[in-house]
């Protein structure tokens, strides 16, 4: 059975709706889900907010918290968790932002992705260092991360 199988099993047994909300996957965690027919049943929206702007018009995410901790930080993908959540009809929200690469810095080196997964009762976050695994390899992973922390949320409750 395929992450993508899984989630869709899960989440029609629960009734529960997700909600994406992705920056430097650009909309990887949504194709991914809706690649499959019938995915309707559980995928209720996605966000794509690749720029700090789109993270505040779209989520909520608070420009002080971009200015403090950056885009890639778990305090922003906390909020665009919750911000997905509160903007959608989901159970269920994933949040994603990260540095894809090539290159990165000193403080946010490549293959650096915050996780934020939020549901009614709370919000929790998690940072993966991928590595440098290129553009596409990071891209891929965290997709690929992303569904499982879906598969894990419906599997706890």
């Amino acid at each position: 059975m395929t992450r993508t199988d899984e989630i869709l099993s899960l989440y029609r047994q629960k009734k529960w709706m997700i909600a994406t909300a992705e920056s430097c996957t650009a909309g990887m965690v949504a194709v991914a889900i809706t690649d499959v027919a019938g995915s309707s049943d559980v995928f209720e929206r996605g966000f794509v907010t690749y720029t700090n702007n789109a993270k505040i018009e779209m989520l909520g995410v608070q420009a002080d918290t971009l200015a403090k901790d950056g885009a890639v930080s778990e305090a922003v993908v906390e909020q665009m968790a919750r911000g997905a959540l509160a903007a959608s009809e989901a159970h269920v929200a994933v949040s994603i932002s990260g540095i894809a690469g090539p290159g990165g810095s000193e403080f946010k080196p490549e293959g650096r992705v915050c996780f934020g997964l939020a549901t009614p009762s709370g919000c929790e976050s998690e940072t993966i260092e991928f590595g440098a695994l290129g553009r596409a390899g990071v891209r891929e992973a965290a997709r690929d991360h992303a569904l499982d922390l879906l598969i894990k949320a419906a599997r706890r409750v």
